[in-house]
């Protein structure tokens, strides 16, 4: 469905004073004939470092998860509940700890189990169902969030495709792979973060009908209609590349032709290959601004572009900042009031 050739992997930064060269590995999506889940073709299987400093956008986002599920009477207090983390961060346990809700003990049932962008990172994922659900207590529910494959088809995000995330779901694909573990799919939610989020109730076959959600009915419609399960539309992804990727570097090009400084700001995984694929090195971008710390001192691999520290933006006062993760906007320009008094645009990748 997608090939993006040769590709470092994302989350290793190496040393600024690394020269190089940096290792690649192809990079490369398919999408399975029979249960229409999209699926990463190979993977070099290389340690994944931590994310560091968690964004607000994904914090706030995990906040009102809680709060609706708290609503739906899924977070209760006194109930148990196992967590499947993601390696990025972004745990749920101090919010449903906070809602009165106890931690399973190791190899405990619990009432919730919640994975939250980790099951993506397995990558026997029948396998990585099948533990979930055997963590569930009886009359237990198991709730997955993902990234929707169906938002990454409608906004063109075809650089979402990283080595370390063996799985991009959509709602028909999940539903079918929960089935593999005798689960079914309950109610159903969504969220705007990563331009489109989806959770998922899970139980046991025997506690729920055989009916679907109207909720979850409704955004299984819609997906199918955003041809979640169409190879050819799914493909489409490749012909963004190409798009993407001019107008990204042409823009660029021009402000350095005009004088224009631009400074780019997250170094997330999806930014290494958006970097390589549309040959943007420090000539074009001196530099990207990450508020982790362990980041520091490091570059991007593949294209060499030192990560700084935030202070740079009040320093340097860039005419333009090229935003990584567009999630990030709000709390960029709130901790940055000087970049929009001073006319700075932005630049959303």
């Amino acid at each position: 469905m997608l090939d993006l050739g040769a590709q470092p992997p994302c989350d290793l930064f190496p040393p600024a004073a690394d020269p190089g060269p940096d290792p690649l590995f192809p990079l490369r999506m398919w999408l399975c004939a029979a249960c229409s889940l999209a699926q990463l073709v190979e993977d070099p299987g290389t340690r994944e470092e931590p994310a560091g400093v968690e964004p607000r956008a994904l914090t706030t986002q995990a906040a009102d998860a809680v709060r609706t599920l708290r609503e739906a009477g899924l977070v209760r207090p006194g109930a148990t509940v196992a967590e499947f983390g993601s390696p990025h961060g972004g745990s749920w346990l101090p919010l449903l700890r906070e809602a009165g809700m106890r931690e399973a003990l190791p190899g405990e049932p619990a009432d919730l189990v919640v994975d939250c962008f980790g099951m993506m990172h397995e990558a026997d994922q029948r396998a990585a169902m099948a533990e979930r659900a055997a963590r569930l207590a009886p009359g237990g529910a198991l709730l997955m969030q993902f990234h929707s494959l169906a938002s990454i088809l409608a906004q063109h995000q075809w650089n979402a495709l990283r080595h370390g995330h063996f799985a991009y779901y959509s709602t028909p694909a999940a539903i079918t792979l929960a089935t593999s573990a005798g689960l079914r799919s309950g109610r159903g939610w969504t969220f705007p973060l990563y331009g489109g989020t989806v959770l998922l109730e899970f139980r046991a076959a025997a506690v729920l009908d055989e009916e679907l959600d109207d909720e979850v009915a409704r955004m299984v419609r819609a997906e199918l209609a955003a041809g979640v399960t169409s190879p050819a539309r799914v493909a489409g992804l490749a012909r963004e590349v190409v798009r993407t990727c001019d107008r990204l570097r042409d823009r660029l090009v021009r402000c350095a032709e005009d004088g224009r400084q631009v400074i780019g700001y997250g170094a997330a995984s999806r930014a290494v290959v958006l970097l390589r694929q549309a040959q943007i090195d420090i000539d074009l971008l001196p530099a990207i601004v990450d508020i982790s710390p362990a980041k520091r001192g490091r570059r991007m691999p593949a294209s060499g572009i030192p990560i700084v520290g935030p202070e740079i933006l009040t320093e340097a006062r860039p005419d333009a900042v090229l935003l990584f993760v567009p999630d990030l906007l709000p709390e960029v320009r709130a901790a940055n009031p000087v970049l929009d008094e001073a006319g700075c645009a932005w630049i959303l990748a």
